[in-house]
């Protein structure tokens, strides 16, 4: 017979189950306290039943002082437990034997099921004496080892199986925990991921903004100064005011095209690297910063990562050249590159003067930039050259050491 499963309110479905499971499904719904109360009810029925008219009233007394206290086993098991034990050896001195002797093992049971060991124990070894007591007054001439071994017997199922129940609990509850406790570390890490994500967003974003709004105020203000005197210089830094809005555009779009899965720019247009900076030397030196580049060793070999962090830290030394320098101030460029490291050195000709000691730093230039180096396990050194101007320099590490830190 197919067992069909009924839908909430669907009572011809219902209907339809076997009857085996319907009773099991509705016997899973009743509460606790109905399962610990059916034994007494069932037992002092049994009583009522069986027992002489006389003997009726002590054997209930004694089946209800056996039975009734197992309605508080789960709240106090060893409390329940001693209850049933004194009840119990009250009946052996009474010498009237009863089914209801079953409650203390039921007790034991729910004592091993809740308790520690030593209370266990404890349990085990009043039960077992109990057994003893119950055997040699109760026991037939001659048959006493019988009884004596399958009453023993069910004394260490019951303990070994409310052990077995405890260290399931305690083994699902561990489990519970540690599901719970690397939930909240995969949380944990998913908001770390984030934040690291917005920090890089938003470090990109200062340098990109940064530079090409510098190098588009340096131009209009050039374009400005020669709009009479020399037109055609003036048409040129207009056009490379607009060549670098542009870029400024689609740099923006490639940063931001990581939170969108429709941006098509992040695909058609490659993050910048070492081989840009070439194009980045002729726009400072077109916004007025002449521009010497550099480069030594073959980069084909390092990461397109590591080229983009080489790439933004010289933009951003440029761009600090460009906005605290004076006219006439040169800067230069050199990458060198090996298998294992790149070292980035950029200096300038103009004069700087010292930042008072009690001044903040301002901005996130440099701060930005130590957070690029450290990611390659280098340490960024920028400051006044001893003859005059200014120096940023650090080494990217390339091996495993560097990708670590």
């Amino acid at each position: 017979m197919s067992e069909v499963a009924a839908q909430p309110g669907d009572v011809q479905g219902l209907l339809r189950l076997p009857t085996r499971l319907r009773w099991t499904r509705a016997a899973s719904r009743l509460p606790p306290l109905v399962w610990d109360s059916l034994p007494a009810a069932l037992l002092l029925l049994n009583v009522v039943t069986t027992r002489a008219p006389h003997e009726v009233p002590v054997a209930a007394a004694l089946t209800a002082a056996l039975t009734l206290p197992l309605l508080w086993r789960r709240r106090a098991p060893l409390t329940v437990f001693g209850a049933i034990a004194a009840a119990a050896f009250a009946q052996w001195l009474t010498n009237i034997q009863l089914p209801a002797d079953i409650a203390l093992l039921v007790a034991l049971y729910t004592v091993a099921a809740r308790s520690d060991r030593r209370g266990t124990l404890v349990a085990a070894t009043v039960t077992q004496a109990g057994v003893l007591l119950a055997c040699l007054r109760w026991a037939a001439d001659g048959a006493f080892l019988t009884p004596f071994v399958a009453a023993t017997a069910t004394t260490v199922a019951a303990a070994v199986l409310g052990v077995n129940v405890r260290t399931t609990r305690a083994y699902l509850a561990a489990l519970e925990e540690r599901a719970g406790r690397l939930e909240r570390e995969q949380e944990q890490q998913a908001r770390l991921a984030v934040a690291e994500e917005r920090t890089r967003i938003a470090r990109e974003m200062h340098d990109i903004v940064t530079h090409n709004l510098s190098v588009m105020v340096a131009l209009t203000d050039a374009a400005l100064c020669t709009q009479h005197a020399a037109p055609d210089r003036t048409t040129a830094a207009m056009h490379q005011v607009s060549e670098t809005g542009r870029q400024a555009l689609t740099d923006m779009r490639r940063t931001l095209g990581v939170l969108r899965t429709d941006e098509p720019d992040a695909e058609r247009h490659p993050l910048p690297g070492i081989a840009q900076l070439e194009a980045l030397a002729d726009q400072m030196g077109a916004a007025g910063l002449p521009t010497r580049l550099d480069v030594h060793g073959g980069h084909g070999h390092v990461p397109a990562t590591a080229q983009l962090t080489v790439y933004r830290l010289v933009q951003e030394a440029l761009t600090n050249t460009l906005k605290h320098t004076p006219a006439g101030t040169r800067a230069k460029v050199r990458i060198q590159c090996s298998a294992a490291a790149v070292a980035v050195d950029v200096t300038d000709s103009g004069p700087r003067r010292p930042r008072p000691a009690a001044a903040p730093p301002s901005g996130h230039g440099i701060p930005g930039m130590r957070e690029r180096s450290a990611a390659y396990g280098g340490t960024l050194r920028a400051g006044p050259l001893p003859g005059g101007g200014w120096e940023v320099h650090t080494r990217l590490r390339l091996d495993g050491a560097g990708a670590s830190a």
